[in-house]
């Protein structure tokens, strides 16, 4: 922040904060009407980001001056945001709160390895925040909880051990989810109880564990938002409006969304660049 004042400073850049805006017209110029008066301007820059996290002061401000205009929205939606589980999974699992697993989540051709973190309310963690960009109503989930190992191979070869399932799996998870996990899906007994069909079906279900979450925690948890400003309204090399000119769009108004790592500071800070060279 002290950089980009400072950068400020130096361009005689005035910054006013704390107004309102109240309308925005265009005959010439732009004319923006404040609680604190007009401002006229050949461009006009909108960088307001998307309504992810409104307790921070998000809003649908950028997405109402696009309509206001005119220029084509699409969908908006909740992303890299924690999933919801069915109610009766969420009374079973929600035990596990605060509990991280090293796991491969894949939905609609799509995956990620990084782990995931058991909520009271579902699941969240990088995986999850990463694949519910990806997920829709409706969609499955699927989840490979021991993604660096073959459990059919390790439970035949320990087929003849006496040892009870859940501490056989506790070898590889934490121990109160192989309880919850073992008890829910399986009747837990010595290792060599199980037939051929049972212990594959106990490796499927850890590597291939679906789930078909209820939702998101929605905009309050969301670290972006999915959609925006269409990007065929707007000018790949300067990001102005092709219907109004002087009219410019950056960062996550638009409908440009990144993965977790620093992508989306990443847009908001380029896509600025290329607006800032033709404002």
């Amino acid at each position: 922040l002290s950089l980009l004042e400072s950068e400020c400073r130096k361009a005689n850049v005035e910054i006013v904060s704390g107004i309102s805006v109240d309308k925005i017209t265009k005959e010439n110029q732009f004319e923006i009407e404040t609680a604190s008066g007009k401002f006229l301007c050949e461009s006009l820059v909108i960088a307001s980001g998307g309504i992810s996290i409104p307790k921070m002061g998000a809003t649908d401000f950028g997405y109402r001056i696009a309509r206001q205009f005119d220029l084509k929205i699409t969908e908006v939606r909740p992303g890299l945001v924690p999933l919801v589980l069915q109610e009766n999974e969420r009374n079973i699992f929600g035990e596990l709160s605060g509990i991280s697993i090293d796991s491969f989540v894949k939905c609609n051709k799509v995956g990620f390895r990084e782990n995931i973190l058991f909520t009271h309310k579902g699941l969240s963690g990088p995986a999850i925040l990463q694949i519910s960009s990806y997920w829709k109503e409706g969609d499955p989930i699927s989840i490979n909880l021991l993604p660096d190992a073959d459990l059919s191979a390790l439970l035949e070869d320990n087929s003849k051990n006496r040892i009870e399932l859940i501490n056989f799996i506790s070898n590889y998870f934490p121990k109160r989810f192989a309880e919850i996990f073992c008890r829910t899906y399986f009747t837990s007994k010595p290792l060599n109880q199980y037939s051929k069909k049972e212990l594959s079906f106990i490796s499927e279900k850890f590597h291939n564990w679906i789930i078909l979450p209820s939702g998101t925690e929605g905009f309050a948890k969301a670290e972006v938002t999915l959609g925006g400003i269409d990007t065929a309204e707007l000018s790949s090399k300067t990001m102005e409006s092709k219907k109004i000119k002087g009219l410019y769009f950056i960062g996550e108004v638009v409908d440009v969304t990144g993965w977790l790592g620093g992508y989306n500071f990443q847009w908001a800070w380029s896509s600025g660049f290329a607006a800032g060279k033709f404002v």
